[in-house]
């Protein structure tokens, strides 16, 4: 997304299966090449995940 992605709003590149569409190709903004997940950030599985960044984006929100 040219101008960034506000919180609560999906990525455009997000497919229906929750996979990136860009992932691995040279598009793919720098952001997300440079994420490196963490054990914090997954936690035990997906609904922890979910967690984690609902709250980034309720820090982010504007």
């Amino acid at each position: 997304m040219e101008s960034g992605k506000p919180a609560g709003v999906p990525c455009v590149q997000l497919l229906p299966d929750m996979r990136c569409a860009i992932f691995g190709k040279p598009e793919r903004p720098a952001v997300c090449r440079s994420l490196r997940p963490t054990q914090a950030m997954c936690g035990a599985g997906r609904e922890d995940a979910l967690t984690y960044l609902a709250e980034l984006e309720r820090l982010t929100a504007v």
